[in-house]
């Protein structure tokens, strides 16, 4: 199991750890480094892509790492080390962004966690292996890659707009939308072996893009 992890997975795994404890003891660590909308729009962009390996507690960094460990996998399995680590910073930075659009008028927003960068190594795992099936708690039966993908693109627009939870629906979005973008430019072949699954990923992707600001907010 952990002796034939990726090393660039192992190496991120421990990154997290190690910064998210320091920022477990340390809140003055926490508060120079996540993510702010105020501290990021005076300059301090560095905190796009420090906040991405902070977290609020041991349960929120577990369950990015187990995420992590599992679909990371599946990702250097199918392509180069290179391209994983691309699309892991790549989609960090889309979520930060994204995250940023919606939330520009809220100086105050802040977030913490690699959860960004992790929805785009599950969507490039999706586009990957389209044969993937994805086991959730309580519900007994395999879920297809790309019903995940839809359900969990349509579930973090219903909770961005809704403000649902404690949760940064909006650094989903935005890592996802950069995992699928930079995994199909990574990967062209995708177009030729799995253009059904590029197509109804790109569905729900699209209609965001073009009609996300018209969506009502809570």
């Amino acid at each position: 199991m952990i002796e034939n992890i990726n090393r660039a997975i192992l190496v991120l795994m421990i990154a997290n750890v190690l910064v998210s404890i320091k920022g477990f003891k340390e809140y003055a660590f926490l508060d120079k480094y996540k993510f702010q909308v105020s501290r990021i729009l005076s300059g301090e962009k560095l905190r796009m892509l420090t906040s991405g390996f902070l977290h609020v507690d041991w349960l929120h960094l577990g369950l990015n790492m187990y995420a992590l460990y599992i679909f990371g996998d599946i990702v250097t399995d199918n392509t180069s080390t290179i391209n994983f680590l691309i699309i892991y910073f790549g989609s960090l930075l889309a979520g930060s962004l994204y995250s940023l659009k919606e939330h520009k008028k809220e100086p105050y927003y802040s977030a913490v966690g690699a959860s960004g960068a992790v929805s785009g190594i599950i969507f490039a795992a999706i586009l990957l292996y389209p044969d993937m099936n994805i086991y959730l708690l309580f519900i007994p039966i395999p879920i297809p890659g790309f019903i995940f993908g839809i359900a969990y693109i349509i579930y973090s627009i219903y909770g961005m707009k809704n403000q649902v939870g404690n949760v940064g629906h909006s650094a989903h979005l935005g890592g996802a939308i950069g995992g699928f973008i930079l995994t199909i430019s990574l990967n062209t072949y995708l177009f030729k072996y799995n253009l059904t699954t590029i197509m109804l990923l790109a569905i729900p992707i699209i209609l965001l893009l073009i009609f996300g600001d018209k969506l009502p907010k809570k």
